[in-house]
């Protein structure tokens, strides 16, 4: 293939390199140690999370048609991923799941599954990010304070405030507190500052926490081994070789192999979907990524990473969203942070392991609040309760379960107000007088469901006392629902028992907003 016909294929743009170049190196300075780190929760090693990242920039980004969507593990996997891996006993069994997962994702795009993405609320996916958001702050605390999770939140038997001050308060490296501060500090402003600005906040934070670690060695703030960095080094190509795992394809026909690619296949394209939709909202030009060829795209990139010893990878919210916030402007952002990873694992590892935990903390701190935003919430609570209600219980559900358990939740409720709202407006009802008599005219909605049964039930049995005449008007509806009409034709035969003038206009069962025309008996000549 010509350069370009490459060119062209990809869609790259010398004009939006000056938004994606930053960006990329931003999005790479937040995947680099989310690589790491899930791989490390997965248990997993760590060059498999390096590796799943570099194929979702490289492969992913390549094949799909999202401007601004990042791949890579995804910390909603890391779960179901470790607990694969000990149900089948080998790496390289689960391995062979990760590629057959990717085939199962490769055939729903072909089939155009995508769509399903398009039908959940804009309020659960919303209350997703701000979620998120507030999960992102919550795992960097520890890391932030220079803590380990299990340090920071591990009480002695006194409890209270003693607790605390034994187990954080006198584990706190200050060391990385200060590189952490001062690096928020400069995520906040340096982007208001004219002139400068041009150059990334993020890139000036890890510098600046590369040189205060070096500064505090020797001195009470020094940094601790484990608040660094930590990749492979690989020192030739043979080393290089030898990271790579392959899968096991004799377990091909092992049943548990199925059932754990299935699992990993669904719930995969299921948060690629939720995440896509969540950055097509969060894009500034409103863009709108087909979700069929995104499936195709997550599919290949399974394939791949499964095949050369990686983890199970989606469209990751967190870098996707650091990418929107950086600036980032095409799918070149994506891939050039995977070529980044690629280039650190190669070239770069020993420097690499030189940045500080503290500093990174700090990166997804910046994200998370801005996913998290207080505006955010205000904004959905002017919105109204049936909004703000499924956002903050999607929020709520997410946080202390998670991101799959907790849309669905959001889903539920929002599902509830929907219903409602249905069953609200299902008729109108007006109550006029003309010369002392009381006359009632129920005009029905376009649509009246099963659901609006039992609302216009109690309304029609609860009339006020004198009415004396009744009009219910289907003129206006395209469908009701034929429950309905039973409880209508037997409040007429009520009515009229106690005298009540009853009308029935257009109240009929109608096929595509038109009643049937009732044909007349044939007469059978005998």
């Amino acid at each position: 293939m010509s350069g370009t016909r490459l060119s062209a294929f990809l869609k790259l743009s010398k004009r939006d390199l000056k938004y994606d170049f930053p960006a990329s190196i931003v999005v790479f300075l937040v995947a680099l140690p989310l690589c790491l780190g899930i791989a490390m929760a997965s248990g997993a090693p760590l060059f498999a999370g390096l590796l799943t990242g570099i194929i979702g920039g490289l492969v992913v980004a390549s094949i799909s048609k999202s401007p601004l969507s990042v791949s890579g593990p995804a910390a909603g996997l890391t779960v179901i991923v470790l607990g694969a891996i000990e149900q089948l006993g080998a790496y390289e069994t689960f391995l062979l799941a990760v590629v057959i997962a990717g085939v199962v994702q490769l055939i729903l795009g072909i089939i155009k599954a995508g769509m399903i993405g398009n039908y959940f609320p804009s309020a659960v996916i919303l209350g997703m990010l701000a979620a998120i958001g507030i999960t992102i702050i919550l795992k960097q605390i520890p890391l932030a304070f220079g803590l380990s999770e299990e340090h920071a939140f591990e009480l002695d038997a006194g409890g209270g405030i003693a607790a605390v001050q034994n187990t954080v308060l006198s584990g706190i490296n200050w060391g990385a507190t200060t590189i952490c501060l001062l690096s928020l500090a400069i995520l906040i402003y340096w982007p208001k500052i004219k002139g400068i600005n041009k150059v990334p906040a993020p890139l000036v934070v890890v510098l600046l926490g590369v040189g205060l670690a070096s500064v505090f060695q020797g001195s009470t703030m020094q940094l601790n081994a484990d608040h660094f960095v930590v990749i492979p080094i690989v020192s030739s190509f043979q080393e290089f070789t030898q990271l790579f795992i392959f899968p096991d394809f004799a377990q091909i026909l092992n049943k548990d192999v199925w059932i754990v690619a299935f699992t990993i296949a669904i719930i995969a394209s299921l948060e690629t979907l939720l995440s896509i939709e969540a950055v097509d909202k969060m894009d500034p030009f409103k863009r709108i990524t087909p979700t069929n060829r995104e499936l195709v795209a997550q599919g290949v990139g399974n394939m791949a990473s499964g095949f050369l010893g990686g983890l199970p990878m989606t469209s990751v919210i967190v870098r996707s969203s650091a990418n929107t916030q950086a600036g980032g402007r095409t799918r070149q952002s994506a891939m050039l942070h995977g070529l980044w990873l690629l280039v650190a694992l190669l070239a770069i590892p020993a420097l690499i392991n030189l940045i500080p935990l503290s500093c990174l903390a700090a990166i997804l701190l910046h994200t998370g609040y801005k996913l998290a935003n207080p505006s955010l919430f205000k904004r959905m609570l002017r919105k109204g309760l049936d909004q703000f209600i499924p956002f903050f219980a999607t929020i709520v559900a997410v946080v202390f379960t998670d991101l799959l358990m907790g849309v669905g939740i959001g889903i539920v409720v929002a599902l509830f107000y929907i219903i409602r709202a249905n069953m609200q407006n299902a008729f109108k009802m007006e109550i006029n007088e003309e010369n002392g008599e009381k006359k009632v005219t129920m005009t029905l909605a376009e649509e009246v469901s099963f659901l609006n049964k039992v609302p216009i039930q109690q309304k029609l049995y609860s009339l006020p006392k004198g009415v004396q005449a009744i009009r219910i008007d289907g003129r206006y509806s395209k469908f009701i629902d034929k429950d309905v009409i039973e409880v209508l034709k037997d409040f007429q035969t009520n009515a009229v028992s106690k005298g009540i003038d009853i009308e029935l206009d257009a109240v009929t069962y109608k096929k595509n907003g038109v009643a049937p025309i009732i044909q007349p008996k044939k007469q059978i000549k005998v």
